[in-house]
């Protein structure tokens, strides 16, 4: 498939709870940025406690001709699911999928940008 036209995807991948409402910031964040890229496949999976996890997530874009996928993982910082269970997963989604590209970025948490928008937040509490 030719670069100019192969589909990408974002999958936002976020760690689950038990409660069902927990996902709801996590849903909006997605349709958010489904909303800023039309020309993307954006999609939310969880590690675990919730659906759809991100196996299932990657093997349905895949499917869909999906093959450039880059997951962001929505945690505030490197815990060890970031360091040892995600590297696993995306090691297993490559030799599942050997034509996938799979790229995976730092914990949004850890973004200087996303810490500076916290840090706002906090300062506009204390008004």
């Amino acid at each position: 498939m030719n670069t100019l036209t192969q589909r990408r995807a974002l999958v936002l991948f976020a760690h689950g709870a038990r409660a069902a409402s927990w996902a709801a910031p996590f849903e909006r964040l997605r349709d958010i940025n489904r909303a800023r890229l039309p020309d993307v496949d954006v999609e939310l999976a969880f590690l675990e406690l919730m659906e759809p996890r991100l196996p299932g997530v990657v093997g349905a874009l895949v499917a869909r001709g999906v093959l450039d996928v880059t997951v962001v993982p929505v945690f505030l910082g490197q815990g060890g699911h970031l360091l040892r269970d995600l590297p696993l997963l995306a090691d297993e989604l490559r030799a599942a999928h050997p034509a996938l590209r799979l790229e995976v970025a730092g914990a949004v948490g850890e973004d200087p940008a996303v810490l500076a928008a916290m840090s706002d937040y906090c300062l506009k509490a204390l008004r």
